[in-house]
């Protein structure tokens, strides 16, 4: 886990949930960051009451009176806050991140295969890409997922969490790039020989190339 600086280093990347480039990603890596501390202080707090059961044995009402507050507060009563806390936040960061309606989202459609992805797009009916997405920078964008053949999975560490592709289905995800720049996607559902390089590219552009783009300029 990233807890030296060595290690820390090694949480940045094209692939990496803890580099966030978007909105959506930004909560999900303040989520982990939040599980991490939260359970490290009840692994803290556990190997404390471990100790505590080590000592000596010594006689007297005070004595096992603290020590049963010690148990009752630091192995039951601060698990369970810090848990329910944990899962408050975990429910209302899922219910900021479901797709809603707006005027200024651009809805994309993503068709996966065996082993590439074809992007549509809803301005342009007849124009698609391949392993190549194009969004807007600083705009929400809809992903609509489907896939022509097995389970895959849709997956913008930088920018978003992961949705699965499932056959007859389609799965909207939304997604958000801070800025213009290009980000690594993959799919992250193990789908037979060959899953681990079926990956794409995200270009976020920003507002005039974005308008070159819709043009058919680019």
């Amino acid at each position: 886990m990233c807890i030296t600086l060595e290690t820390l280093s090694g949480c940045t990347g094209d692939l990496s949930t803890l580099d966030p480039a978007g909105p959506a990603a930004r909560s999900i890596a303040t989520l982990w960051w939040g599980m991490l501390i939260g359970f490290t202080a009840i692994f803290v707090f556990v190997m404390m009451l471990l100790a505590l059961a080590f000592r000596p044995a010594g006689a007297g009402p005070a004595r096992a009176a603290g020590e049963r507050l010690w148990i009752i507060g630091l192995g039951l009563v601060f698990p369970a806050v810090i848990l329910l806390c944990l899962l408050g936040y975990g429910l209302w960061i899922g219910e900021r991140l479901v797709p809603r309606s707006g005027a200024d989202v651009t809805r994309i459609e993503a068709e996966a295969r065996k082993w590439s992805w074809r992007f549509s797009y809803e301005h342009d009916p007849g124009r698609s890409t391949e392993n190549v997405l194009h969004i807007p920078a600083g705009r929400p964008v809809d992903i609509a997922i489907t896939t022509a053949d097995v389970i895959h999975s849709f997956w913008v560490p930088r920018l978003a969490g992961k949705l699965d592709a499932i056959p007859g289905h389609v799965n909207v995800l939304r997604i958000e790039a801070d800025a213009p720049g290009s980000y690594d996607g993959l799919s992250a559902e193990f789908s037979g020989r060959g899953y681990d390089n079926h990956r794409f590219a995200v270009i976020a552009h920003g507002p005039e190339d974005w308008q070159k783009f819709l043009e058919g300029e680019q």
